[in-house]
């Protein structure tokens, strides 16, 4: 399989190739266009900050290459975001594939909920073959302050001081908001699940 992840100024980049490389699966890590279009699979991984990662993407030409691609393409964390409308992460417009916002948790002062949500959460209202064999209410690890709001478009739902969208898909972009790769037997699934689609 040609697997790519895209190179750019937002990485997990590391994380997520020893986590591949626990599957067996070796990657390309490229920005360059005619790779990613030739790739069987994308990966779209991402941590840090949306304005900075939209502005590497645009300097690269990603910002076009990619709402085109049409193989399976997987984006995590940051790189879900990015697949929105819009973030309030610095009032940034995002690659607009899933027509949907990111939004800043606001929990209610004293309700105990800390910004950001760091640590293990679970999913639930499963519904996508990037979750087969992955039980309801299985822990994912979670660090993120900003989270996408309900959509028609969620395949998983977590609970952070209100539901948010833990996981999409449109068309051939999945997205997960924690990140898999570091998500232990359930992100392995989750990844291998990908890969097998």
């Amino acid at each position: 399989m040609n697997l790519a992840i895209v190179k750019y100024n937002a990485g997990n980049i590391q994380s997520v190739l020893f986590a591949l490389e626990r599957l067996g699966v070796a990657a390309e890590v490229t920005d360059d266009p005619t790779a990613l279009r030739q790739a069987d699979k994308v990966i779209f991984p991402g941590v840090g900050e949306a304005r900075s990662a939209m502005d590497s993407l645009r300097e690269k030409g990603l910002d076009v290459l990619i709402p085109q691609l049409r193989q399976p393409v997987l984006g995590i964390c940051v790189g879900m975001q990015l697949l929105f409308e819009h973030s309030e992460e610095s009032d940034t417009d995002c690659l607009g594939i899933i027509p949907a916002r990111v939004k800043l948790f606001r929990p209610a002062p004293g309700s105990g909920f800390k910004v950001p949500q760091v640590g293990w959460n679970d999913i639930y209202g499963l519904q996508s073959p990037l979750f087969a064999g992955v039980e309801e209410h299985s822990y994912v690890y979670y660090v993120h302050s900003y989270y996408a709001e309900m959509n028609p478009w969620c395949i998983a739902v977590t609970d952070y001081s209100l539901p948010y969208a833990g996981a999409v898909q449109k068309d051939n972009f999945y997205g997960v908001q924690f990140h898999a790769e570091k998500s232990a037997a359930t992100g392995d699934r989750i990844l291998h699940n990908f890969l097998a689609l």
